[in-house]
């Protein structure tokens, strides 16, 4: 039986984890939008079609192939897709996740997995479950000093310090880190440490409508430690970072890239050479697109962000009347989808 939130157990060591590794060794409404980067066009490296990645929401670049992981799932499993997605291996680990999300790898090779979904807001704890080179496994459980939240984007700072963003329905994620060095088996308490404000920008995608360019949905950490990346269904953000201090690196201004059309885009990784963006989407076929970033844009300055936009705000935009009320549904609603369109079923699971 998998361990469900309990004892770690060990899995095999393969390729899968090696790689792993090799890669730690390596590693607004009515208001104006941020200017976006000046980049070349994005582009298809190769298409995911395995049938056992439905519901593709982590992926890592690691050198000329990817480590990926699905949303949910009875058990841990991480794939190493080559450089055409094909499946090359794959490890599992006795462990029964709730709601997986994110994932990153640290510079020691650790693959580490953001267990940190919650779409009803219920969950006493969240997790990050830790697969090492050696095969072996572990979970460490955190609590949010405010009450739950669901989170889908795991930043992964090089000294090894987790960050995890919320997803919000209006764009005001929080930022989460643990207060003091977690345990394995045991529960830490996490302290907000920065806020990252999303704005609506008119980029078309994702399965909500607007409201999914205010939904942070992925995080990354470019393995050199130059720049961090967010992600909603719509839009990438780019953020030069200095050292491992994630949340000053946020108070910054990013840059905005629009992504293309995806149907629930969820994935994010910085490319191999640190000088691009990858990213795919849940479904399949799911193109895994390598989108490019230049590298002055990354420390180039934009239009400060907009404010959070409020339902009452939404009427004071100034568009018509229909596009105040479709666009006031989409959030409204978004609330609606997030407790039921993908709920999970947790019988049997410690939140």
């Amino acid at each position: 039986m998998p361990e469900q939130a309990g004892r770690p157990r060990s899995g095999s060591r393969g390729r899968l984890l090696a790689s792993g590794g090799a890669l730690g060794a390596a590693l607004v409404l009515g208001c104006p939008l941020p200017a976006s980067a000046e980049a070349a066009v994005p582009s298809a490296q190769c298409q995911i079609t395995d049938p056992r990645l439905p519901e593709l929401s982590g992926l890592v670049a690691v050198d000329d192939h990817f480590l990926a992981m699905n949303d949910g799932g009875d058990q841990v499993s991480v794939f190493l897709l080559d450089a055409a997605c094909q499946v090359a291996d794959v490890h599992t680990a006795a462990v029964d996740p709730y709601d997986p999300e994110d994932m990153a790898v640290a510079s020691d090779g650790t693959v580490w997995l953001a267990d940190t979904g919650d779409n009803d807001a219920i969950r006493a704890t969240v997790a990050l479950i830790a697969v090492r080179p050696d095969g072996s496994t572990s979970i460490y459980r955190l609590t949010y000093p405010d009450g739950p939240h669901d989170a889908e984007a795991l930043l992964m700072a090089p000294d090894g310090t987790p960050y995890l963003v919320t997803k919000e329905v209006l764009g005001a994620s929080g930022v989460y880190r643990p207060a003091s060095e977690i345990v394995d088996g045991g529960t830490v308490a996490m302290v907000n440490v920065a806020a990252v404000n999303m704005t609506f920008t008119g980029t078309a995608g994702g399965p909500v409508g607007q409201a999914g360019q205010v939904l942070v949905t992925g995080g990354a950490v470019a393995r050199d430690g130059s720049a961090l990346a967010l992600r909603t269904y719509t839009d990438a953000y780019v953020w030069p970072l200095v050292g491992s201090d994630v949340a000053a690196a946020l108070a910054g201004t990013p840059v905005r890239i629009p992504l293309p059309d995806s149907p629930q885009g969820e994935a994010i990784s910085f490319a191999a050479d640190d000088q691009n963006l990858v990213v795919a989407s849940e479904g399949l076929p799911s193109d895994v697109t390598v989108v490019p970033v230049a590298a002055e844009a990354v420390a180039a300055t934009v239009p400060p962000a907009g404010e959070v936009p409020s339902l009452t705000d939404l009427g004071r935009s100034g568009l018509s009347p229909i596009t105040n009320g479709l666009i006031a549904a989409a959030v409204a609603t978004i609330v609606v989808w997030i407790g039921g369109k993908f709920r999970r079923d947790s019988a049997g699971r410690r939140p």
